[in-house]
């Protein structure tokens, strides 16, 4: 164990484990993966995955950095030399996530320009121009784009800088629950206007969106199976070493498997909310905007507050202040766990642990990355992998159009699941049975019962679950 600051409250912890997990996936990926895979049944799927497969990896790993008391790469180093580059594949996921986050965290800060320019009759608003217009021009415009990136990536480096409780825990102590209070009052206002039930009829009635045509069939079960199991374990930041830097930085106050449900429990939560905000204001004022995806958040979403009203400057603002809430939350997170191992190899060498210059050091490396995916512009300005690779026009998986698309695939994809995949083999198979036990029981009020579920999913359930999700991963990322 060594002399690391943690956090300093419970409330802090779960805030930033619950920022973490929460991300631009919930707001884009989980309503519309809901509404497309049969309703209700597919939350049902989610949620019971959630259990048997993210609560269990998210303890884990939870527990594997408590009892280590280091990040992604000391921890699993700790167990055995042999384990070493199962952290450095969270620490790869995390820098590819930071980097293409800072993107589109970039775009959340200008669309939060562009609506206060509506709001005040300002040249910089949308100039009646509507929402695909905007986005088309943002992402034309290289130099804008990485500008506000570079703003997005500035603000996360001096959160990341100020430590984990002066920075991290203090600054997701306050966002999370601002993201709630936004969230509800976008809710609100998103379920009264009118035409808002058929977005809630898309969401929970099962065969709603193949009887009205948005979806040409019902989906099959292997369908719905995979694709709950592929929003739950990305909706969790599970594989990138994330939740085992914040378990090491916890004391041995915390009972870890109440907190895993309740962080597990709040992402879901979020998910639905950020469903019920943005679907039904796309079905009652662009019924024909995107369901999911960039496209969703900054183009139907836009048309939407352009079609509010003198309030929808205002809606616009909430509602990209809580997009901007949680990409930093995710993005704080995937750029601590890069900085936390370094910062523990300096502080074993006697040097401090030089917080503030690894974080500038990795900060400008992602920045390298992240200018590529703005200038790249999602596969618009002609610098996409293809046809920097001379292969424009061949036949060639989807990622291979953007560079974002290639850094989301090869992290969420692949590396993410591989990770926890091999991580629950190793906790299985290489250590010792009660090795993670007393750090899963602690403060637990007797419930001798959570360990072995525990064990029962991490041998068995949960690794056939992450075979199914990296099946499904490894086919889409080779589908031409």
């Amino acid at each position: 164990m060594n002399d690391r600051k943690g956090f300093g409250s419970n409330f802090g912890f779960l805030m930033a484990a619950v920022g973490s997990a929460v991300g631009l996936g919930n707001i884009w990926g989980f309503p519309n993966k809901m509404g497309a895979n049969g309703g209700f049944p597919f939350l049902i799927l989610y949620l019971a995955l959630a259990l048997c497969c993210g609560v269990i990896i998210m303890l884990g790993e939870l527990a594997l950095g408590r009892k280590t008391g280091h990040g992604a790469v000391g921890a699993y180093q700790s167990i055995s030399k042999r384990f070493k580059w199962l952290g450095w594949l969270g620490i790869a996921a995390a820098a590819l996530i930071f980097s293409f986050y800072s993107a589109l965290g970039g775009y959340c800060l200008r669309y939060v320009v562009v609506n206060f320019g509506n709001l005040i009759g300002a040249e910089f608003g949308t100039n009646g121009v509507g929402g695909a217009d905007v986005f088309q021009g943002l992402l034309s415009q290289p130099d804008v784009s990485i500008a506000f990136a570079l703003a997005f990536m500035l603000i996360t480096m001096l959160v990341v800088m100020s430590g984990v409780g002066g920075g991290i825990e203090r600054v997701c102590s306050v966002g999370m629950p601002a993201l709630f209070f936004i969230l509800i009052i976008c809710i609100i206002r998103s379920c009264t206007l009118p035409g808002a039930a058929d977005g809630l009829k898309y969401m929970f009635v099962p065969g709603w969106a193949v009887a009205n045509g948005i979806i040409d069939e019902a989906p099959g079960f292997w369908r719905v199976l995979t694709a709950a199991g592929g929003q739950m374990f990305f909706s969790l930041s599970l594989g990138a070493g994330v939740m085992i830097t914040y378990g090491s930085y916890l004391d041995k106050k915390q009972d870890l498997g109440k907190s895993t449900m309740i962080i597990v429990g709040m992402d879901t939560v979020v998910a639905l909310m950020a469903g019920l905000c943005v679907i039904p204001g796309r079905f009652a004022l662009d019924p024909n905007g995107a369901l999911g995806g960039p496209e969703l958040l900054f183009i139907t979403m836009q048309n939407v507050f352009d079609k509010m009203g003198p309030a929808g400057p205002v809606f616009g603002i909430l509602f990209y202040l809580l997009v901007f809430f949680a990409a930093i939350s995710s993005s704080i997170s995937m750029l601590e766990v890069i900085v936390a191992h370094f910062c523990d190899k300096a502080r074993e060498k006697g040097k401090g642990d030089r917080r503030k210059l690894y974080s500038a050091i990795v900060v400008v490396i992602c920045a390298a990355l992240c200018a590529l995916v703005c200038a790249d512009g999602m596969g618009n300005n002609h610098i996409s992998p293809a046809e920097l690779l001379g292969l424009a026009g061949a036949k060639l998986p989807g990622w291979s159009t953007s560079w974002l698309g290639l850094f989301d695939s090869v992290a969420e994809g692949l590396l993410m699941p591989l990770g926890a995949l091999l991580m629950c083999l190793m906790i299985s198979w290489e250590l010792k049975p009660d090795t993670l036990r007393q750090e899963i029981l602690l403060n637990g009020e007797n419930r001798p019962w959570v360990y072995d579920f525990f064990r029962l999913c991490v041998k068995y359930i949960t690794p056939l679950c992450m075979l199914m999700i990296l099946y499904g991963q490894i086919s889409d990322f080779f589908i031409v």
